[in-house]
């Protein structure tokens, strides 16, 4: 994984590099030293986002798994004191991580050939990283062990790590001074994105004490207090004392095997209680609530009319409201720049789309959390096999996982909705490219709800299988914004750059492929691999042009066809991986 991270990085500095040889002729060392300076501000900020996202969910999908495999409460009874089980646990999952951030630092170094940027600002980004990379984890770490379900636990690190972001954002806007200190500073000491952009800016060398120093203080300050809490939380908040509702024993008589139901004599007095008094053959459940009827398909029930993601999933419902109500307040006040342009002349990107895209992409992943969820769950509560041998079909159970997922976020899918529509009433964007941005939002919602489910199903290890799945829909946002900031940054030609970031769309597709079909190969899925990364390309040039309707046409075209090619094979057969072979092969 690091030799693949280190290729990547070296890969985007040569597709840099033809970008700007390409279209721009170089005439002194004065060309060399900008390409550097602006390159090494592109870096740093991907790699803050990388680094950042894996360190989340790493640490809060190895404690979530742990407590769905129910082998936490083993850690619980042993000898380990709550320091040890808490931190162990984070840095475990945070040092894969690490080696990969130490990999990146010669590699950077290397920038520093082409002037424009000096090892202060290599060391500066490191650190900020670093911080961010302990203070994500410990994120992670402290919801994983406050809350019960892997899909409560995720959808909270994912608004959390957004929140943080936001409100450091928010402050900076801010007029009053807070506590007699300015807002704006406030709003760099607490964002990782000022600060890692104050880092990577040549004038960290002189600013250094009053740009990134507060940060790293400030993040260091919050992974204390977070792992503080977790020490001291962790075996009050595990295990979950929930008891099953509805149910009540008895031990008044003895109880007859067959019936469950306690013998009685000839006058109706109970029979003395045997030899198996309290034994779990003397045992009698009384239940004291209602039965529900369970539709034809007991799947899509479930989903629909069970709490089967637990109750505290209305938490996660009022905390994903209240980041829409303050994405809303923000297009409000951006609503009359909404048509400014960011970049060139020759190339617009409307601002509306700066508090509208992060937030899409939070939908995206919630969405797709609970898609890979649904599955790993039942495998990791061993009822997977139990359906397995019922008579529920392949179709039954992939649809009925598929609307369970989407009726359960309904939410989810349709604020995005209403926030398109908003925009299209005051003007922000036209009735055409409404209609073009309701088809996208519902295209997208489709895949990454079918992409959680297929790989929940193609990988046997659960922890496996999140990090795949949100893996790959975080990386094809990142991918294409690091593509449309490289093209917007180098040059303003962007209609013949096809070249250039051909090694990119060949790596893409390789590593899309890895992901979507190497357990579960087929000629469908890697047409889709191979097509999807070239068609974005396209789209994002065509996006960039301002033909919208070869970008929705394109979209809808690759993303169904790659939505089919994941569902189609699972239609007539069962294909779920269990993990049994691995297991059997460590035995």
């Amino acid at each position: 994984m690091r030799t693949v991270y280190g290729l990547a990085l070296l890969l985007l500095i040569c597709t840099a590099w033809m970008i700007l040889a390409g279209t721009q002729v170089i005439r002194n060392v004065g060309d060399m030293a900008r390409f550097g300076a602006i390159l090494f501000q592109i870096l740093a900020p991907l790699q803050l986002a990388i680094i950042l996202f894996l360190s989340a969910i790493q640490s809060a999908s190895s404690i979530a798994v742990e407590k769905d495999r129910q082998t936490l409460i083993l850690l619980l009874m042993s000898r380990l004191t709550n320091s040890e089980l808490v931190l162990g646990k984070l840095f475990s999952s945070l040092l894969n991580n690490g080696v990969m951030l130490m990999t990146s630092i010669p590699i950077l170094m290397l920038i520093v050939l082409f002037g424009g940027t000096s090892f202060d600002q290599v060391a500066w980004t490191v650190a900020v990283t670093f911080s961010t990379a302990l203070t994500a984890g410990s994120i992670g770490a402290t919801v994983a062990l406050w809350r019960e379900k892997t899909f409560q636990t995720l959808a909270l690190v994912a608004l959390a790590i957004v929140f943080w972001i936001g409100l450091a954002a928010g402050i900076g806007l801010v007029k009053q001074p807070i506590l007699g200190l300015d807002p704006e500073w406030v709003s760099s000491a607490m964002s990782p994105i000022s600060a890692i952009l104050a880092a990577s800016s040549p004038s960290v060398a002189s600013n250094w004490s009053s740009e990134v120093v507060p940060y790293l203080l400030f993040a260091t300050a919050l992974t204390i207090s977070l792992c503080s809490l977790s020490v001291f939380r962790v075996r009050k908040w595990n295990p979950n004392r929930e008891v099953r509702p509805g149910q009540q024993e008895e031990y008044s008589g003895d109880v007859d095997l067959f019936t469950g139901q306690v013998k009685l004599d000839e006058e109706g007095n109970p029979v003395a209680q045997t030899g198996t008094s309290h034994h779990v053959d003397d045992r009698s459940r009384k239940v004291n609530q209602k039965s529900r009827r369970v539709w034809d398909n007991p799947i899509l029930w479930r989903e629909m009319c069970t709490w089967a993601y637990g109750r505290k999933i209305l938490f996660i419902r009022i905390a994903y409201w209240a980041m829409a109500a303050m994405v809303f307040v923000a297009l409000y006040s951006l609503m009359g720049e909404a048509t400014r342009a960011t970049a060139d002349a020759s190339v617009s990107i409307p601002i509306i789309a700066r508090p509208f895209a992060p937030f899409l992409l939070v939908s995206l992943v919630m969405v797709n959390a609970l898609a890979v969820t649904s599955i790993t769950n039942e495998r990791d509560g061993r009822a997977l096999d139990l359906l397995r041998v019922t008579d529920i079909s392949p179709k039954e159970f992939l649809f009925g996982k598929v609307f369970g997922v989407l009726y359960v976020a309904i939410d989810i899918v349709l604020i995005p909705v209403a926030m398109c529509l908003y925009l299209a009433f005051n003007g922000a964007i036209t009735v055409e490219n409404l209609l073009y941005l309701l088809l996208a939002v519902l295209i997208l919602n489709v895949f990454v709800t079918v992409l959680g489910i297929h790989c929940g199903m193609s990988y046997g290890g659960s922890r496996q299988a999140i990090s795949v799945s949100l893996g790959t829909v975080f990386f094809l946002f990142l991918g294409i914004v690091t593509c449309m900031v490289m093209m917007v940054s180098f040059t303003g030609n962007v209609e013949a750059q096809l070249t250039p970031f051909l090694a990119c769309i060949v790596g893409g597709a390789i590593g899309l492929y890895v992901a979507l079909g190497w357990n579960t190969p087929s000629p469908a899925l890697v047409l889709a691999s191979a097509v999807l990364p070239l068609a974005m390309f396209y789209s994002i040039t065509s996006l960039l042009l301002e033909n919208y309707l070869s970008v929705i046409l394109v979209v809808a075209f690759t993303y169904g066809f790659t939505t089919t090619a994941m569902v189609m094979p699972r239609l007539s057969e069962f294909l779920v991986s269990t993990g049994r072979s691995k297991i059997s092969e460590n035995e």
